[in-house]
């Protein structure tokens, strides 16, 4: 016997892990879980719409709330049906997902930044029963595209506008109801139903409607606001939108679950209005994607602000800047923010930091698999799971993972696979403690003559310079190398022009050659999604054009 024989290398040890918890999942509705939470905080403050100028108590909004269920099911609606809701935040958004909750009705998110062509889209392959809609917003005719797409969806009955008679008279419709209607209804339903079809932004191809039900949100709402320890004393700054997981999920559900209030700063992002609903609501918890924190601090009266209530906070959507974690700790008083990672197809939320996490890992990773889910990074060829350390798809399973796509069992297939795994597409590595780092996207990885380059590498070195204010980082062609580095860059105010040649040179000895971007594109903003996040694949259209490379 060899000594290799006698002493075998120790087996490596596999990128999986499962989260324990010793807080059982919730087993009940959407609705339920509201009414108990509102019977036991009926005076706290539940709902503050600062644009409106209005606020609720929990006995309030619960009030509210059974007042536009009844007047949904004295318009027809019935358990399952799909009920529409396109508007920017704000109360009524809050009420109507309560309300279809309470009833059992699918509320369908329609994103407030849709054209014709992806309302049609959506209201068809939805088959939308009812819309409720605001008229218009900046530019943007509701009701004209409403009018322009109605007769194109035959099983869209009604439509209710935000503004005007028709918002009353619905809520009015209800009282025609037997007291018991609402009860009886709520008796019928289970906490498996569907009840949420949100449409994934999708670069090509429409987009796919992840469908999503009461254990799936209101369970991901509860442990990702039950990880930062929100309580019924905490109020919740929510400027991300409403009409993604994010918002509605870990904003509203989250709030909810706990008896905490929900503030709602203005009906899209405006990092002033953020910061004064902070200071005057005195809320201990802000959320925002990592651009939104960038425009708060980027203010130029931001330090007028008083933020000294903030204690924790969520920050998702991408990965965030070293240095803008490090100002969220010390000038916003953030101490305990968080960072999730997910996806809407989970609900969104699959891993999450912990409050007392060091820098390190509330920049470099993306925290540990949340409580009552698995994880596993697998080869993306072999589907085999690699050892820690090791690059692959990210991969999930347990209660948050969707019932699958609305009415497409294809693509169903190809994200969920036979044992329920939810194939992410995200390039990850898991740490020896089991912490997750985000490496890229399969489709974003850049293929530099043969070699895999990561952009969030080369991202997070290239926020370490004096000039840039964010950046991102993108493949074009390239007929030589097959692709080539071109690097976005926003500069901050007073900043000297920057160039490829200038990058180079602040890059040379402190990253590898073939990781130094060829092109440097700089622009005043990056286009972006309604819910944040970087449309990299419009990038890379727009940079081969700008610099000839098509």
């Amino acid at each position: 016997m060899t000594l290799d024989e006698e002493h075998p290398a120790p087996m490596p040890v596999l990128s999986y892990v499962s989260g324990t918890s010793s807080v059982p999942l919730l087993g009940e509705t959407i609705g339920a879980n509201f009414s108990r939470l509102a019977a036991a905080n009926a005076e706290r403050e539940a709902l503050v719409d600062i644009a409106a100028g209005r606020r609720w108590t929990y006995a309030e909004l619960e009030a509210d709330v059974d007042a536009l269920a009844r007047g949904l099911l004295a318009a027809g609606v019935a358990k399952g049906d799909r009920v529409g809701i396109w508007a920017l935040n704000c109360a009524q958004w809050v009420q109507v997902q309560y309300a279809s909750a309470k009833i059992g009705a699918i509320l369908v998110n329609v994103n407030p930044s849709y054209r014709e062509h992806e309302l049609r889209y959506a209201l068809q392959q939805s088959g939308l029963k009812l819309l409720i809609s605001m008229t218009g917003y900046r530019s943007t005719d509701c009701r004209a595209m409403v009018d322009a797409v109605r007769g194109e969806c035959p099983e869209l009955t009604n439509v209710v506008y935000l503004s005007g008679p028709d918002w009353d008279e619905l809520l009015a419709a209800g009282s025609t109801l037997p007291p018991d209607s609402l009860a009886r209804r709520m008796e019928t339903l289970s906490a498996d139903d569907p009840i949420n079809i949100q449409y994934t932004s999708g670069t090509t191809g429409f987009p796919k409607g992840a469908t999503l039900s009461h254990h799936n949100i209101l369970n991901n709402g509860f442990f990702v606001t039950e990880t930062i320890t929100i309580s019924n004393r905490d109020r919740i700054c929510i400027p991300v939108p409403f009409y993604h997981c994010f918002g509605m999920v870990m904003g509203n559900l989250g709030a909810t679950s706990h008896g905490a209030a929900i503030i709602i700063p203005a009906p899209s992002f405006d990092p002033k209005a953020t910061l004064a609903a902070v200071q005057d609501e005195k809320c201990t918890v802000l959320y925002g994607v990592p651009t939104m924190f960038i425009a708060e601090q980027g203010l130029a009266d931001f330090s007028s602000y008083d933020l000294s209530t903030l204690r924790t906070g969520i920050m998702a959507g991408s990965p965030c800047p070293v240095e803008v974690m490090k100002r969220c700790i010390t000038e916003m008083n953030m101490s305990q923010v968080a960072i999730a990672y997910g996806m809407t197809e989970t609900s969104p939320v699959s891993m999450q930091t912990q409050p007392d996490d060091d820098l390190r890992r509330r920049t470099a990773t993306v925290g540990r698999v949340h409580p009552h889910l698995e994880v596993k990074i697998v080869d993306p060829i072999t589907g085999l799971t690699v050892p820690r350390g090791t690059a692959g798809e990210f991969c999930t399973r347990g209660y948050s993972v969707m019932l699958g796509y609305w009415n497409d069992a294809a693509k169903t297939a190809e994200a969920i696979d036979e044992a329920r795994w939810m194939h992410t597409g995200d390039l990850a590595q898991m740490g020896d403690d089991g912490y997750v780092t985000i490496v890229g996207r399969i489709k974003d990885m850049v293929i530099r003559g043969g070699e895999n380059l990561y952009p969030r590498e080369i991202e997070e070195f290239l926020y370490t310079h004096p000039d840039i204010a964010d950046v991102q980082v993108i493949g074009v062609p390239d007929p030589k190398y097959g692709e080539e580095l071109c690097a976005w860059l926003q500069l901050r105010e007073g900043a000297a022009p920057l160039d490829a040649a200038a990058l180079a040179d602040f890059c040379a000895g402190k990253l590898s050659r073939n990781k130094i971007p060829r092109y440097v594109l700089v622009v005043a903003e990056f286009p972006m999604t309604v819910t944040g996040k970087v449309r990299k694949i419009q990038m890379r259209d727009t940079s081969a054009e700008l610099l000839g490379l098509v």
